[in-house]
């Protein structure tokens, strides 16, 4: 595992989030005063019964939903202050893979990855195009590259998705369950991926699983129970 310390930068940084569901008396807590750090390249994993608030946790880092009450501070933007056009640039240097696959059912699988490519700027169209097959090629994907979503079977969409996401090059990388619809193989090489990528690019990973076998890829694994962070003895 790697060595952190003080002088590594900080891309999560949460103080007191809490968060609520529903109006009147449907309202609903389901975060309560959650506060977390994440350094850069640190590989964290975040387990719990489902229900327990995590993928909202996700939603709320990954600038998807609004701040209601506490301080969340990504890749050192403020989301809670941050206006919509502040709130897309954040989004722009955050890789986002969810169980929802998002694939568009009209392009091919190597075109949904060339959408996360696209995002890199300063590259030609045929520098955006290598880098897509490299990251299809690298999930395990290399003869599927002309397919279109229909014709793939759960796990390589998901693997797509996968690609999709590390294409775009992030800074941050938010994953629920990402590992949920692959065989052990190919989930095992999945998480290699991404520790590499938190090695060598200097990206975060937080990842929500109920995998234990990938728990030994984190650095950290923090669990929560009823919208809370449970503390970690030994």
């Amino acid at each position: 595992m790697t060595d952190f310390n003080q002088k590594d930068p900080i891309s999560i940084d949460i103080n007191g989030l809490s968060h609520w569901f529903g109006k009147g008396v449907n309202r609903r807590k389901v975060l309560n005063t959650i506060s977390i750090q994440i350094r850069a390249g640190e590989v964290v994993l975040l387990t719990g019964p489902s229900g327990c608030g995590k993928t909202t946790l996700l939603t709320l880092i990954g600038a998807l939903r609004k701040v209601q009450q506490g301080e969340v501070n990504v890749l050192g933007t403020q989301l809670g202050d941050c206006r919509r056009q502040e709130r897309q640039n954040i989004r722009r240097q955050i890789g986002m893979i969810f169980q929802g696959h998002n694939l568009l059912r009209c392009l091919t699988a190597e075109q949904n990855v060339q959408m996360g490519s696209d995002l890199l700027q300063g590259c030609s169209y045929l520098s955006r195009r290598n880098q897509a097959r490299e990251w299809l090629r690298a999930v395990g994907l290399d003869d599927h590259l002309g397919k279109l979503p229909q014709d793939l079977s759960g796990g390589q969409k998901q693997r797509v998705a996968i690609a999709r996401a590390l294409a775009a090059r992030p800074k941050l990388l938010l994953a629920d369950e990402p590992t949920a619809a692959l065989d052990s193989s190919t989930g095992r090489e999945v998480v290699d991926l991404l520790r590499r990528l938190a090695k060598h690019q200097a990206c975060s990973v937080l990842m929500v699983t109920h995998d234990s076998r990938i728990l030994d890829v984190a650095d950290r694994v923090l669990r929560m129970e009823d919208g809370r962070i449970i503390p970690s003895f030994g």
